[in-house]
């Protein structure tokens, strides 16, 4: 039986729910995945309104309800928004909440295993701070309602996956956050992550903080103390790792496939090794989580919302991600409990 999908519908007022009914009535998310929709139905009317897309919808309680054919849009209506108070590509309050709620239901289905899967959709973070939320972004939601202490974020575009070990620090903290202990840590449960989906062989490579790595101190010495120590002693621990690898090169040996991932040191230096090379199929997978989660890796895109042109590659690419491993995380995940 095909995978079963939660996707929630993002910020109403963003592209969300447009991409997602794009993504509904594409032939090759409904030939690999069974998705259940979380939002409003109101919301949803209005997209396939003015995307002139023909779906039907069919509005259920439980994803087991749900019916599964071609052309039909399972829908979890949580009906939270107030038509006469909303106004598409605007930020509000009411949105944000919405947003919020959505992801909320979603997580809880996968906490219940009532679905295989969560393939997240944009949402906005100054809405959900007016709506009174206390989550800067998916991660830091996903990681409180599943009890995960610190998630791991790694992207996956043509075949390339990229951990990272610092993600939302400004380019000082991140050097500073780049030290033995750390990149251990990160290392292992990356490997835990990758074995949760189904790839148990190859070898993980650390790319350089400084250019050409260093060059053995002579331009910082970042990977003298500590990338080269932490390979070191990983390797002992029977850990199949290599580094530090330039980051001028490393993605490219990557995608190249010899190796199975990149563990990237800071935010930027992964993201732009994917998103240049296919901004908009990089995806964005969660991992170390008793769930999976995949999500597009763009914005709401307030300026465009409501106008039919949003593009759907992402949310089909993270639907066809989510429902390519979630077989694999569901047998590792059964096994765990």
């Amino acid at each position: 039986m095909k995978p079963l999908i939660a996707v929630p519908i993002g910020d109403p007022a963003g592209i969300g729910p447009e991409i997602v009914v794009k993504s509904i009535a594409n032939k090759d998310v409904f030939q690999a995945a069974r998705c259940i929709i979380i939002g409003d139905k109101k919301i949803i009317e209005d997209a396939i309104a003015f995307t002139k897309i023909s779906l039907k919808i069919n509005v259920v309680k439980k994803p087991d309800e749900g019916v599964y054919e071609e052309n039909v849009l399972n829908l979890i209506d949580l009906d939270n928004v107030i038509m006469n108070e909303f106004k598409i590509g605007k930020v509000s309050g009411m949105c944000g909440k919405a947003a919020y709620e959505y992801i909320e239901k979603s997580i809880e289905l996968a906490n219940l295993r009532e679905v295989d899967a969560v393939a997240t959709t944009p949402i906005n973070k100054e809405a959900l701070k007016a709506g009174n939320i206390n989550y800067i972004g998916h991660t830091e939601i996903f990681g409180a309602l599943t009890g995960t202490k610190d998630p791991l974020t790694m992207f996956e575009v043509r075949g390339m996956r990229v951990f990272f070990l610092t993600r939302h620090v400004s380019l000082r903290k991140a050097c500073d956050m780049v030290t033995k202990d750390r990149i251990k840590d990160y290392v292992i449960r990356c490997k835990d992550v990758l074995k949760t989906l189904g790839v148990s062989d190859g070898t993980m490579a650390i790319a350089g903080l400084n250019p050409h790595s260093g060059e053995h101190g002579l331009f910082g010495d970042e990977e003298v103390n500590h990338v080269t120590p932490a390979v070191e002693e990983l390797r002992k621990e029977g850990y199949d790792v290599v580094g530090p690898i330039g980051a001028d090169s490393v993605f490219h040996m990557a995608l190249q496939g010899r190796f199975n991932s990149v563990l990237s040191l800071y935010h930027d230096q992964g993201h732009i090794a994917t998103k240049t090379l296919d901004f908009e199929k990089t995806i964005a997978i969660t991992g170390g989580m008793p769930i999976l989660r995949t999500s597009v890796d763009h914005g709401t895109a307030m300026d465009i919302a409501g106008k039919g042109i949003a593009s759907e590659v992402s949310m089909i690419e993270a639907i066809l991600i989510a429902a390519k491993y979630s077989p694999y995380f569901t047998t590792q995940s059964h096994k765990q409990t």
